[in-house]
């Protein structure tokens, strides 16, 4: 099977359906394992994929530097995407982000820059002569980049605002089995004629983990990830997925996922939708996560335990749920104290069940949330 290809928006420019996402990869002694991660990107080159995506901060600043090293002798044959993740409104400052990016990949251009998580009130203040937009439209004029994109975390609402600008050529936004919500942006996007590249198509690694729920989607799938990466690609508003892989084998099963011409049939892609509904009304059966039984007085995050507890009982992603439990066992408040924000620090007060629309039987359910995923 080989690779599939996308036009990206109005760009010309034809994509990997799988981006390489250098956001992971393989860390010795908090310090990228260089040889190791230009030896896998390289595999992912050679396996067609021609889009790598990074950041300035990525693996402590040296993911630039592998992708750099990785695509010596064919930049030509691969585009880089890279960020800039400045908020404030000086363009000398965004320049030297932008520069900074240049001399760490050792490239002339970059194809892709993204203004880096960048919200509705970024983009406003940022607006203006002598303030950062100015300096990216000439970047473009200039030829240093080839391409105005944007990645972004901000509400859906303000995502479109932002795509409605017309001032973008693409966009990156998080969609995954998990978190749907962007699905209209994406599809305004690429109503635009705008690129529509994905993060986190197996939910930040959430999706990584064996799940039977998730896998029994999608008849003869062999993995978790893979009906995942399928479910983002089979969205005809989707442009390509990046995916962060640190090992050989990972890129070698996504590659062959990114490979089938047809990534889910519209049989198959209706039963994922139906389960989907399923899954949502029975994790909304459990807790909404609306809060209005906060706050606990003991200090419980009653919602982030039972946001565990869905991960486990309608996913089936164990694993994640108990490390997601685990974190809540040391959690920070704002003022930077150390919490025990888990079920097991529930004193069974009582306060918080006459609070809940739901009637759900709190303290009994805080109890089988520890029992689930509080063991060793």
């Amino acid at each position: 099977m080989t690779l599939q290809y996308k036009e990206y928006g109005k760009t010309g420019d034809r994509v990997s359906a799988l981006g390489f996402g250098a956001m992971r990869l393989p860390m010795v002694d908090d310090h990228v394992d260089m040889e190791l991660s230009v030896s896998i990107i390289k595999r992912a080159l050679d396996l067609g994929v021609n889009y790598v995506d990074s950041a300035v901060g990525y693996c402590n600043g040296e993911s630039q530097v592998a992708i750099g090293k990785a695509v010596k002798g064919r930049r030509d044959k691969v585009f880089v995407s890279t960020k800039n993740h400045y908020r404030g409104e000086s363009a000398d400052e965004w320049q030297e982000y932008l520069d900074q990016s240049l001399e760490r990949i050792d490239v002339d251009y970059i194809d892709f820059y993204h203004l880096h998580n960048l919200s509705w009130e970024t983009y406003q203040n940022q607006q203006g002569s002598g303030k950062p937009f100015e300096r990216f439209r000439k970047a473009k004029e200039d030829g240093v980049i080839r391409h105005m994109v944007f990645s972004c975390h901000d509400s859906p609402e303000n995502m479109m605002k932002i795509i409605n600008t017309g001032e973008f050529e693409g966009m990156l936004c998080q969609y995954n089995l998990l978190d749907r919500r962007n699905e209209e942006p994406i599809a305004l996007a690429h109503e635009k004629g705008m690129g529509v590249a994905i993060m986190g198509p197996v939910g930040g690694g959430r999706l990584v983990v064996p799940s039977n729920q998730i896998q029994n989607m999608v008849g003869g799938s062999k993995s978790t990830p893979e009906v995942a990466l399928r479910f983002v690609f089979s969205n005809s508003n989707v442009t390509l997925a990046l995916s962060g892989m640190n090992s050989i084998e990972m890129v070698e099963e996504n590659t062959a996922t990114a490979s089938r011409e047809e990534p889910l049939t519209a049989e198959e892609r209706q039963k994922v939708l139906d389960a989907l509904d399923e899954t949502k009304r029975l994790s909304e059966l459990y807790c909404t996560g609306c809060g209005y039984c906060m706050p606990c007085p003991n200090g419980v995050d009653i919602p982030a335990n039972f946001s565990a507890m869905n991960h486990y009982k309608v996913w089936g992603l164990k694993e994640h749920a108990q490390s997601q439990y685990k974190r809540l066992g040391r959690k920070k408040d704002r003022d930077g104290n150390v919490t025990e924000a888990w079920a097991e620090a529930c004193v069974e007060c009582g306060e918080c069940e006459p609070k809940c629309p739901q009637n759900i039987p709190i303290i009994e359910q805080l109890k089988e949330t520890h029992a689930a995923l509080g063991g060793n």
